[in-house]
């Protein structure tokens, strides 16, 4: 076990454990951002340099502090080692900059980018970016790629992250066709061959993408995710484990996606079957609504009801208690 201490707090965490994930650990607004990395996928993590942090202490035995910033999500924690991440103010000046370096060939494309609303690139731009750019040559452009028959690549949005490569390689159980291609500014997703992913699992490399370079062919401009209802629910399948997320309008099941943690890493793969065929409620087993943090967008809508405790709050009245007793509250989804 290694103690360290991450923006004042301690905290115990075993041997080999990254710096990121000590901070998950610890949890709240201390965890530092991340574009890249994905805990399920081996060897994912350094690419995009947002989690950056100050090691203020290498550890006990050499305490002196490490020359340059470090990638916390593949920079293994020391004991004694003392981390400076919101509390350092070369830390958020650095990631300002990351943030202006990811959108130098992004498009403003948000009004009409499916992943508006719950893209990483949005958040990480929102909480850390600034109001302008010092950016003046040409942006690099892209044309739309078919990757897949359900597919759509953008490679305009892509910030390189190597996720969906990652992605293909690990979980598509060694079928990838697609990787990174070229060098330097001319590197870009791609096949060489237009229209050739199609394994049962290649739908996942949505669920990875951080921002709205791959996309869900039968859900694409059908709305705004903030106006759907997002619905916890399972099946029994044969290729994989089932639980999903429906995420509904009206009556209708818009797309399927699999389900997340709160740092937005799937929890359990999904087929495509589950994913692009099974569009209709009689084929799953609805559990109740998705949990979303309160400071999404798609919470806007208030689908979800709280949960009162009539043990705590004493003095309902008497019409309330009846009304909780024949219409209970919808209990939060995992």
């Amino acid at each position: 076990m290694a103690k360290i201490t991450f923006d004042g707090i301690e905290i115990e965490v075993p041997d080999g454990t990254t710096i990121l994930n000590a901070a998950r650990l610890i949890g709240g607004p201390i965890v530092p951002p991340a574009m890249c990395y994905y805990t399920p996928l081996k060897g994912s993590g350094g690419k995009c340099r947002a989690c950056l942090v100050k090691v203020a202490a290498g550890s006990t035995k050499d305490p002196r502090p490490m020359p340059k910033l470090v990638a916390s999500c593949i920079t293994t924690v020391q004991d004694g080692m003392v981390v400076e991440n919101t509390i350092n103010d070369s830390v958020l000046d650095v990631r300002k900059g990351i943030v202006e370096m990811l959108l130098i060939n992004h498009p403003l494309d948000c009004p009409v980018c499916d992943q508006a609303g719950e893209c990483d690139l949005q958040n990480f731009a929102f909480e850390h970016g600034v109001s302008t750019t010092r950016y003046q040559e040409e942006r690099r452009t892209f044309e739309k790629i078919d990757i897949g028959p359900l597919i759509q690549l953008h490679m305009t949005r892509c910030i390189l992250c190597y996720r969906c490569v990652y992605t293909a390689d690990q979980i598509a159980k060694g079928d990838r066709v697609h990787g990174v291609l070229g060098r330097g500014d001319a590197a870009e997703i791609g096949t060489y061959i237009e229209n050739i992913i199609d394994n049962d699992f290649s739908g996942n490399v949505i669920d990875v993408c951080p921002v709205g370079a791959l996309t869900d062919k039968t859900w694409r401009f059908k709305s705004r995710v903030w106006f759907t209802k997002p619905v916890n629910a399972h099946r029994d399948c044969p290729k994989c484990a089932g639980n999903v997320v429906l995420w509904y309008k009206g009556n209708e099941v818009l797309r399927t996606t699999a389900r997340k943690d709160q740092y937005g890493e799937v929890k359990e793969w999904i087929c495509n079957e589950c994913r692009f065929e099974k569009k209709e409620t009689s084929d799953w087993t609805i559990e109740g609504p998705a949990h979303i943090d309160r400071s999404s967008v798609i919470s806007a809508n208030h689908y979800e009801l709280p949960v009162l405790n009539q043990s705590v709050i004493d003095d309902l009245p008497a019409s309330t208690q009846r009304e909780l007793e024949q219409n209970p509250p919808l209990k939060l989804g995992n």
